[in-house]
C-alpha cells in the first residue's frame, strides 16, 4: 500500500492507479485486522492466558484465510484470470503481496510464542524442551505414550505397496527418511500422522491445584519413539508438516436433492487440493521435494518455518484452573423488565420493546422466549431462521419441542453457512422428524438474517412477537460476540417479518414492506438514500452526520457514496472491526471520514447505522438502524439480510447515546486507521483518560431491559472536530456520563 500525501489528482492516471488511491485491497486489509488480533497477544495489559488465546485465534484466522480467500485467488490465478480487484490488482499480484504480509505475521507469531512461553514458565506453566527431560521424566512420558497415544497411531511406510495416504485439512504429522537393512542404499520415507483425538500437548505433571503444569509436545514425543514404530530401519531425518486444503464449495444449481448434494460436497471438500504446506525449518531438500510431490503442490505453496506449527492448538494450554491468568469473570445480566413480569417474555415484550445487548445480557433470554413459545398453549406458530447454531443448540431443541407439541414450526435453515453445513444438515433431519417444516432457502442467496417470529392467539386475534438480531442463534458465540437482539410486539414489524419468511419459502419478492428493509431487494438503495439525505442536508447548510458500526466495509458503491458525502461536508465516523477498503482522511476525497477498529476481550459483531437527519449526532430526531448485514457486496447482493429501524424511545437512547457513544469514546481497545491503510493504537492521555466500551458494558446495565429501575441521563450532543487533534488520539468528544464501573 502506498502512502499518499496531499489531494488526490486522478487526471492522467491509469485506472489501476486511481483504484489504488481510492480503495484498499480487501485481502491485505483483512491481514491488517489479523495483525491487530496478534497485537492483543503482545499486549502486556491483557492477562497471560488470554494473550495465548489471541495468539491461537490469529493462527486459526490465518488457517481459514488460506482455506477460503487464498484458495479462491489461487484458483483464479491457475485459470489465468486477470480480473482486477477494486484497488487494481490481479490475483497473481495479490498472492505475491499476501505471501509477503503472511511471512511478517508468522514471524511475529513465532516471536510472540517465544515471549509467552518464557512468561508462562515464570508462572510455573512449562512446555518442556524434550532434550532436557530427566530419566524419570522420560519414563513418565513413555508410560503416557504407551497408554494414551500409541494405540491410536498408524505409522506408514510409503512405497509401491502403500501409496502416500490422504491427510485431512489441517492434518499434522511427522515425515521420516530411513535406510532399510536390505542394503539397497535407497532412501525410504515413512509417515506418522497425528490422529485428531491425540492432544497436541501431553501433560507431564500437573499439581493438585493446577498451579504447576508441565507439558511436552506430541511431535517431540513421536520423534523420540519413532524408532519403536519403524523397528527395522535406521532413521536418518525427521521433520513435521501440516497441510491446509481448499475448503470452498461450489453448489450445483441443478441439484435435485439439496441436502444430499451438500453431503456430497462436504465429502469432496475434505479432499480439496492442498493450498498451503507448512514445514519445519531445516528440512532437507529431498524430504521437502518428497512432500511437495506427494501433496501435488508447488514451491509457492510451501511455508518453511522454525516456529511451532499449528499455533491454533495453543488454545489447548488454556485452563480454568488458573483464573488469575484469565480475564476477570463478569456476570451477564437478565433483562429486569422480564423479571418484573414474572418471567413472562410475551407480557414484557407486549408492554414495551426490549433490546438485549449480548454478551453483557444473557442469551438465555432468547432461549426462554422460544421455550415459552414451545409450551404456551396460545402459541400456534413459530418461524425461525437458523444460520449458525451449536452442536447442542437449545434453540433447535425448543423448536423440536414446539413441533412435538403440535405447533406449526417453520425452520428456515441455511445449508451454505460455511463450516457449519454438517451441523445444519443434522439439525434439519431432527427438525423434520419432529414434524417441523424445514426450508433451505435460495440456491443463489444465503439467508443470513437472524429472525424469529412467534404467532400467538390472544382473544379473537393473532398477535406477532418478533426477535430480530445481528448475531446468530448460537449460545456459545453469544458469550464472546457483541450483538443486538430486539424483541418487539409491533404489529407492523410482525407483518413485515412474515413477508420476509414468505419471500424465502415462496421465492417471490415481498410487496409493500412497511418498516423492515431487506437485501437483496432493497437494502443497497436504502443505504444510498439515507446517505443522499445527509448530503442534501449538508448542501443546504444544515448539520449532517453519519455514524456506522460494522464488521467489514468492502462494497465499492457504498464507499463511493461515503466519499461523495464527505466531499459535501457530511461528518462521518465509522467503527469497522475488520476489513475496511475505504481510505479515510484523504484531502479532497475523504477529509471528513474517520475510521476506528475495536479489538478486545469481545468480538465486535453488531451493525449499527445512525443518520443525523439535519442535526449533529447524537440527537433525538436521528434515523437509527441496526442490521444483520455488513457493507459488503455479498451482503447487499447475494444474501437475505435485514435492516431494522429503531423506533422505541428507550431503545433509541440505548443504541445511539449508550452503545455508539461508548464505541466512539473507547481508547483502550481501539485503533485509528490512517490514510495509508495502516492502523495506530489510540493511547489514552491526561485529557482523555482510559475508557473501555467493553469494561463499561460489563459494569453498567443497558437501558431497555432495566424496567422500573431505569435512571439514565444520556448526553444531548457530541462535539466532533473537523480534524483529529492528534494522530494517536480518539475523536475529541464531550464525554457522556459513562465510566468503567
Amino acid at each position: 500500500m502506498t502512502d499518499t500525501q496531499g489531494p488526490v489528482n486522478d487526471k492522467a492516471m491509469e485506472p489501476c492507479q486511481k483504484s489504488s488511491l481510492r480503495y484498499f485491497n480487501r485481502e491485505l486489509s483483512w491481514l491488517q485486522f489479523n495483525t491487530r488480533v496478534l497485537e492483543e497477544a503482545q499486549n502486556p495489559n491483557v492477562p497471560l492466558m488470554e494473550r495465548l488465546r489471541f495468539l491461537s485465534i490469529s493462527a486459526s484466522n490465518l488457517d481459514e484465510f488460506y482455506m477460503v480467500r487464498v484458495a479462491g485467488l489461487r484458483t483464479q490465478d491457475l485459470a489465468g484470470l486477470a480480473k482486477l480487484s477494486a484497488d487494481g490488482m490481479t490475483p497473481h499480484r495479490q498472492l505475491g503481496k499476501i505471501s509477503k504480509q503472511v511471512d511478517k505475521i508468522t514471524r511475529a507469531q513465532d516471536k510472540c510464542w517465544s515471549e509467552l512461553r518464557s512468561q508462562m514458565k515464570r508462572q510455573n506453566i512449562r512446555v518442556r524442551n524434550f532434550s532436557r527431560l530427566t530419566a524419570d521424566e522420560l519414563e513418565t512420558v513413555r508410560q503416557l505414550y504407551e497408554q494414551n497415544v500409541m494405540p491410536l497411531l498408524s505409522p506408514i511406510s510409503v512405497g509401491p505397496a502403500q501409496p502416500f495416504p490422504f491427510m485431512a485439512n489441517l492434518g499434522f504429522g511427522l515425515v521420516l527418511s530411513m535406510m532399510r537393512p536390505s542394503g539397497d542404499d535407497e532412501t525410504h520415507y515413512g509417515l506418522i500422522p497425528v490422529p485428531a483425538h491425540v492432544p497436541r500437548f501431553i501433560p507431564l505433571s500437573i499439581s493438585s491445584k493446577g498451579k504447576n503444569r508441565q507439558y511436552v509436545c506430541i511431535e517431540d514425543v513421536l520423534r523420540h519413539f519413532a524408532g519403536d514404530l519403524f523397528t527395522d530401519a535406521k532413521i536418518l531425518e525427521c521433520g513435521a508438516f501440516r497441510v491446509t486444503r481448499d475448503s470452498d464449495i461450489a453448489v450445483d444449481e441443478e441439484a435435485e436433492d439439496l441436502v444430499r448434494h451438500f453431503e456430497f460436497l462436504l465429502k469432496k471438500r475434505r479432499r480439496g487440493r492442498v493450498i498451503r504446506l507448512e514445514l519445519t525449518g531445516g528440512m532437507s531438500g529431498d524430504m521437502r521435494q518428497f512432500l511437495m510431490e506427494s501433496f501435488e503442490c508447488w514451491d509457492e505453496y510451501v511455508q518453511d518455518s522454525s516456529r511451532f506449527l499449528g499455533m491454533s492448538d495453543l488454545s489447548q494450554l488454556i485452563t480454568n484452573q488458573r483464573p488469575d491468568l484469565l480475564f476477570k469473570p463478569f456476570q451477564a445480566r437478565f433483562p429486569e423488565r422480564i423479571r418484573e413480569f414474572d418471567g413472562d417474555c410475551f407480557g414484557a415484550i407486549a408492554a414495551k420493546d426490549i433490546l438485549v445487548h449480548h454478551p453483557y445480557e444473557e442469551f438465555s433470554v432468547v432461549v426462554q422466549f422460544l421455550q415459552q413459545a414451545a409450551h404456551d398453549p396460545q402459541v400456534v406458530g413459530i418461524k425461525q431462521t437458523l444460520y449458525r447454531t451449536s452442536d447442542d443448540s437449545p434453540i433447535v431443541r425448543a423448536l423440536i419441542e414446539a413441533a412435538e407439541n403440535g405447533k406449526n414450526v417453520t425452520a428456515l435453515l441455511e445449508l451454505k453457512a460455511r463450516f457449519d453445513e454438517a451441523t445444519n444438515i443434522r439439525w434439519a433431519r431432527d427438525l423434520e422428524r419432529a414434524g417441523a417444516h424445514v426450508v433451505y432457502g435460495f440456491i443463489d442467496y444465503k439467508t443470513h438474517a437472524k429472525v424469529s417470529l412467534v404467532i400467538r392467539r390472544e382473544g379473537q386475534k393473532l398477535r406477532s412477537y418478533t426477535h430480530l438480531g445481528t448475531g446468530n442463534y448460537h449460545a456459545q458465540n453469544a458469550k464472546i460476540y457483541t450483538d443486538l437482539a430486539l424483541f418487539t410486539a409491533d404489529p407492523v414489524m410482525g407483518r413485515d417479518v412474515g413477508k420476509l419468511f414468505n419471500f424465502v419459502t415462496s421465492q417471490s419478492s415481498p410487496k409493500q414492506l412497511e418498516k423492515l428493509v431487506i437485501a437483496p431487494t432493497g437494502l443497497r438503495q436504502t443505504i444510498y438514500d439515507y446517505i443522499d439525505g445527509e448530503i442534501a442536508h449538508a448542501k443546504a447548510g444544515r448539520s449532517a452526520a453519519i455514524w456506522a458500526k460494522m464488521n467489514a466495509l468492502v462494497d465499492v458503491g457504498v464507499i463511493d457514496k461515503l466519499y461523495e458525502a464527505s466531499e459535501a461536508g457530511v461528518q462521518i465516523d465509522l467503527v469497522v472491526r475488520g476489513i475496511c477498503c475505504l481510505r479515510p482522511g484523504v484531502e479532497g476525497l475523504s477529509d471528513n471520514i474517520r475510521v476506528k477498529s475495536i479489538v478486545g476481550r469481545f468480538l465486535e459483531h453488531s451493525r449499527i447505522m445512525c443518520f443525523g437527519n439535519g442535526h449533529s449526532l447524537p440527537n433525538p430526531k436521528a434515523k437509527i438502524f441496526f442490521s444483520s448485514a455488513d457493507w459488503m457486496p455479498r451482503n447487499l447482493n447475494n444474501r437475505v439480510e435485514t435492516f431494522i429501524p429503531v423506533d422505541d424511545s428507550t431503545v433509541r437512547r440505548q443504541v445511539q447515546d449508550q452503545i455508539m457513544i461508548a464505541n466512539l469514546n473507547d481508547n483502550v481497545n481501539c485503533w485509528m486507521m490512517k490514510d495509508n491503510g495502516r492502523y495506530e493504537r489510540i493511547v489514552p492521555h491526561a485529557e482523555c483518560p482510559p475508557f473501555s466500551a467493553h469494561g463499561y458494558f460489563m459494569n453498567n446495565p443497558s437501558l431497555s431491559g432495566r424496567g422500573k429501575a431505569l435512571d439514565y441521563n444520556a448526553p444531548k450532543e457530541l462535539a466532533r472536530p473537523s480534524k483529529p487533534a492528534a494522530r494517536n488520539m480518539a475523536p475529541d468528544v464531550i464525554k457522556p456520563k459513562l465510566d468503567n464501573g
